[in-house]
């Protein structure tokens, strides 16, 4: 099995860019998870990134850039929905590990992989749930988290409806977006208004070593979301707000 060495390297002098260092034991971290992301995506179909250079790029320096923003406190309580693999969720708790992080994800073979790189990676306060976000908004998480991410899931006015209920007041939601984020936020005016949201802003982020154009989208929880959202599983994307 190759060291890895090089992709170190290369994941050290992106975050130093960004004024973020990470230790040894975090970089051991990052390895170990490359291995086991490499190792369960034969069997199941995780990511379509496996080469090593590009899921430090493409993955885990892509999913670090919303450290960039002053939103995250160090022993706050954030969730990650639709986590998938793991991103962004994984490495923001690598890099910061007294966060307490719920990763959400609607796939019991994700969740299981999920798991696992808690358990090989002997991450704490961190929790892997499997179950849909139009169920769980309704649960014991509603409400619940002070900043909630989603990367690579759904259009953003479906997202909204998924993520905005999970929100504390005054928490924020961060999106990761590509290129066609103001053409998303201007369709999802209306969903915000009506899940207790407010637009604050839009941040434009170079990730080191990419050339794609990479915005995190900021809604702040202003008032409380109306019990009837979010809707039932599958009405959000049949129905956008």
């Amino acid at each position: 099995m190759e060291d890895l060495g090089s992709e170190m390297e290369l994941l050290k002098a992106g975050l130093s860019k960004w004024g973020i260092d990470i230790d040894d034991v975090k970089v051991e971290q990052f390895r170990n998870y490359i291995y086991l992301l490499m190792e369960y995506n034969r069997k199941v179909n995780l990511t379509a990134i496996t080469e090593p250079r590009e899921i430090v790029i493409q993955h885990f320096l892509d999913s670090l850039s919303v450290l960039t923003m002053d939103s995250f406190h160090q022993k706050g309580w954030v969730l990650d929905v639709g986590s998938g693999a793991g991103f962004p969720g994984i490495p923001i708790k690598i890099v910061l590990p007294e966060l307490n992080m719920v990763l959400l994800d609607s796939s019991k073979k994700r969740v299981a992989f999920l798991n696992q790189v808690i358990r090989a990676l002997k991450l704490d306060k961190v929790m892997a749930v499997h179950g849909r976000a139009e169920v769980l908004g309704h649960s014991q998480y509603r409400e619940a988290f002070d900043i909630v991410v989603s990367r690579a899931v759904a259009p953003l006015r479906i997202l909204c409806e998924y993520c905005i209920p999970f929100l504390r007041l005054g928490g924020l939601f961060l999106s990761y977006k590509g290129p066609g984020a103001l053409e998303e936020l201007e369709k999802s005016k209306n969903a915000i208004d009506i899940l207790g949201g407010s637009f604050v802003g839009i941040k434009g982020i170079d990730v080191p070593f990419s050339e794609k154009t990479h915005n995190i989208v900021v809604i702040r929880k202003d008032r409380k979301t109306p019990d009837n959202y979010p809707r039932a599983p599958g009405k959000p994307q049949k129905s956008p707000l």
